[in-house]
């Protein structure tokens, strides 16, 4: 069985793009939010906007595991995917843990809280993800098996830097070619095209700028005064952040 490489993220974290670099490598059989089907479809624990199901994708969380273990016995695998898809019974699955390599992405919350909002006022706590995977990525560490948590804006101020830090981290060769995007996006992007309009268009990282950093507490103390549960989603999340952020490995 070859390797399946586990991007666990939070929504507007930076995970598609992060994606389309793995997918640009070109040695990698890549899956955009497998589990996704679980949660909403299958479960149905919310309805998720900007999103067309399609019939032929597993929708049970076993069909999927299954599903990525299949794939997994051709070639290895990459998916990126939120922790609040598969928490806490992940855990419990001992067929699935021994073949991921599992890493972490975060995005400082007021940008990724003000850009979850823009899109679906009506998300839930739950949804902003960063207390789901603090808690995967402390069960994870607490089980020995070394997971990686990687900063969004690292990526973005030194991509070439810090992407040969994370995958000799998770055990994959420095790649240049991931860093050049192909015209055409994945076909699989199409079922949540709502969500991923900059990155289906761009040709690579965009890198941070100082402007976009400063403005990142205004623009979410503007569309706080619309929506004021940001606030309470930020204080929540806050704290899970900051401890995610101690473990980062740049």
């Amino acid at each position: 069985m070859n390797r399946i490489y586990a991007l666990w993220s939070h929504p507007r974290s930076m995970s598609t793009a992060m994606e389309r670099v793995m997918r640009e490598r070109g040695d990698l059989d890549c899956a955009h939010e497998p589990f996704m089907y679980d949660y909403y479809v299958h479960r149905a624990i919310r309805q998720m906007p900007h999103f067309d199901v399609r019939q032929d994708h597993p929708v049970s969380y076993p069909a999927i595991r299954d599903h990525l273990l299949a794939r997994a016995a051709k070639g290895p695998v990459f998916f990126k995917d939120m922790s609040y898809y598969v928490m806490p019974h992940i855990l419990a699955d001992e067929a699935f843990a021994p073949h991921l390599v599992n890493a972490f992405l975060i995005r400082d919350p007021l940008a990724s809280i003000t850009s979850y909002y823009k899109l679906d006022p009506e998300v839930s706590l739950d949804e902003v993800g960063l207390e789901a995977q603090w808690r995967h990525f402390s069960a994870l560490k607490a089980a020995g098996r070394n997971p990686v948590v990687l900063r969004a804006e690292a990526v973005r101020e030194d991509s070439r830097g810090t992407m040969a830090q994370f995958w000799q981290a998770v055990g994959l060769p420095f790649s240049e070619r991931a860093f050049t995007w192909q015209d055409e996006k994945p076909k699989d992007w199409d079922q949540v095209g709502g969500w991923h309009g900059d990155v289906s268009a761009s040709k690579g990282i965009r890198p941070l700028s100082a402007t976009e950093a400063g403005e990142t507490r205004a623009k979410f103390d503007a569309l706080a005064q619309t929506h004021p549960r940001m606030k309470r989603d930020l204080a929540h999340h806050l704290p899970y952040y900051q401890k995610l952020l101690a473990e980062a490995l740049c």
